[in-house]
């Protein structure tokens, strides 16, 4: 069984400062990573390697320092890296990513399931999932908290608001996994070790009959302006001795914010 997880090398985006006299942000020196998201995807990946005795790929369209990054995501368990390096450093729009992925996955294919995270820690787009499905033309299940094999199918549990609804697709199929549900495995130097024997390769758009003018022409996407929100803290002091009290006022700051309601109100 093939896997392929499709990652993002993205900027950090809790060391993202604002300048609170502009409101622009300083994106000078913000580290870049993979996300909880995508290793959240890459743990789903090395679940069902474990219980299905599967291959995982993983596929990363950034810059050609992920590849040491990488290394990070082998360790957890997939097999092999592939870094597409990425001209655009990461302005690509939705549209013009989507035909990277879906080039690079009939490449390393055939593949049985392709897994990726709901959503980036950046771009929060919701896109590249259901995108790549249809230009691949295979089902797409969205927000699973736990996947399965069984008989040639993909069985996924989504949780909604107030139910767990379960669905089975068959295979190939594309899945995204939802925030939190697979929580990476901590990596052991062992782990870390021998994945640095493992291939993490570095591809370039050219490798997969690719060209930039043309990927270019398919992409609607321009930027018109980036700035930052300063929100401002309500900083409320309660000061005295008496805890009773104090617990008192703590509550109806609380009520004044409508954090909580008082019974019967709402």
């Amino acid at each position: 069984m093939k896997i392929i997880v499709l990652v993002k090398y993205s900027m950090d985006v809790a060391e993202i400062r604002v300048d609170p006299a502009t409101c622009s942000l300083r994106m000078t020196g913000v580290p870049k990573r993979f996300g909880d998201l995508d290793k959240g995807a890459v743990e789903a990946a090395v679940r069902l390697k474990d219980s299905a005795d599967a291959f995982v790929h993983v596929v990363c369209f950034g810059p050609a320092a992920a590849r040491s990054s990488v290394k990070d995501l082998l360790a957890m368990g997939a097999d092999e890296a592939t870094v597409i390096e990425d001209p655009y450093e990461g302005s690509a729009d939705a549209a013009v990513v989507v035909r990277v992925l879906e080039a690079a996955a009939r490449m390393c294919g055939p593949f049985d399931l392709i897994l990726c995270g709901f959503a980036s820690d950046d771009g929060y787009s919701f896109q590249t999932g259901p995108r790549l499905a249809e230009r691949l033309d295979v089902p797409f299940v969205s927000y699973a908290s736990q996947l399965s094999i069984d008989s040639g199918a993909v069985v996924a549990d989504r949780d909604l608001e107030d139910r767990v609804q379960t669905v089975s697709v068959p295979l190939p199929a594309i899945v995204s996994v939802a925030e939190e549900a697979f929580v990476p495995r901590a990596v052991t130097l062992l782990q870390a070790m021998k994945a640095q024997k493992k291939p993490a390769n570095l591809a370039s758009l050219e490798d997969f009959g690719l060209a930039r003018e043309g990927l270019e022409a398919t992409g609607g996407y321009s930027p018109v302006e980036e700035s930052g929100i300063v929100v401002n803290r309500g900083r409320r002091v309660l000061k005295g001795g008496d805890l009773a009290r104090l617990a008192d006022e703590f509550i109806d700051v609380l009520l004044s914010e409508q954090v909580l309601v008082e019974k019967g109100s709402a």
